[in-house]
């Protein structure tokens, strides 16, 4: 697997979505590494991490996160999931309660039964996304990942990230698998289990992860506390840079414990490999 460390300060590992590189997370990075050490990293079949030929569930993808907290030094790192990423987060803060501190969950679902479908429209698009090239469906899906307002008045920030994206693009069958894990997570029966101060995060025109997931979730987490851009889309810290501004005050308020029990670190900004 392949990951890298940005910055000084408590560990935030941070968990990102269905076919995301490392590098599509920079503008996150960019915001939280002036306060923490970031550790991002390519998923299982994503950017310069191996590629799977089996699939595989989220609850497999948690277990890569453990490896990189293991591999980057740290006993315990606050973990901020986005979509694909945050449905690894909610596993990771369930199984691995010890390695967590604060704990960020954004534009994600709880996934099973209670939680809020994905509209049928959106799943059209998607079952012939496998058909475009990387390019035609990276600006295809900008409908569907930014808000109005920043598809109107910063497109710039659009290209930023597609240009981002288009480095390490997803295959096929990696599209494939993310989707199957996606589909098949469910962690709405254990949520109350979840330890971790937690803060949900939600834009309110996101297409791909209706907002009232954002709503069953904080619902079911102990007092955990809901954060909605009413302007954002999927991809709301490109959509509102305020939102991930917002995640660093709430994980500096959470930040003691896991100064206190972090393990050795290597040097900041120092890339690293860890074999799978």
């Amino acid at each position: 697997m392949n990951y890298e460390s940005v910055g000084r300060g408590p560990a935030v590992l941070l968990i990102l979505g269905q076919g995301m590189s490392l590098e599509t997370g920079w503008r996150t990075v960019e915001e939280l590494s002036s306060r923490f050490r970031v550790l991002a990293f390519d998923n299982r079949d994503v950017g310069q991490t191996d590629h799977s030929v089996f699939p595989y569930l989220v609850s497999q993808m948690a277990e890569d996160a453990v490896a990189v907290l293991d591999a980057a030094g740290e006993a315990r790192a606050h973990v901020y999931g986005v979509s694909l990423g945050g449905m690894v987060a909610q596993e990771l803060a369930l199984s691995h309660r010890d390695r967590v501190g604060a704990l960020v969950l954004g534009a994600t679902t709880p996934g099973g039964p209670g939680a809020i479908p994905q509209d049928p429209r959106v799943l059209t698009f998607f079952t012939r996304v496998g058909a475009m090239g990387p390019e035609e469906a990276a600006w295809a899906a900008v409908p569907y990942s930014y808000g109005a307002r920043t598809r109107r008045e910063h497109p710039d920030r659009i290209a930023e990230d597609i240009a981002r994206r288009l480095r390490y693009p997803p295959d096929v069958l990696a599209y494939l698998h993310q989707i199957g894990a996606a589909a098949f997570h469910s962690t709405q029966i254990r949520l109350g289990e979840i330890a971790a101060p937690t803060l949900v995060v939600h834009g309110g025109q996101d297409k791909l992860q209706s907002p009232r997931n954002a709503h069953v979730l904080a619902r079911a987490i102990p007092n955990a506390e809901l954060l909605l851009w009413p302007d954002a889309g999927h991809l709301y810290g490109t959509d509102e840079p305020e939102a991930d501004r917002e995640v660093a005050r709430f994980l500096e308020r959470h930040s003691t414990a896991v100064g206190a029990v972090a393990g050795a670190r290597p040097p900041a900004d120092a890339p690293a490999r860890l074999a799978a």
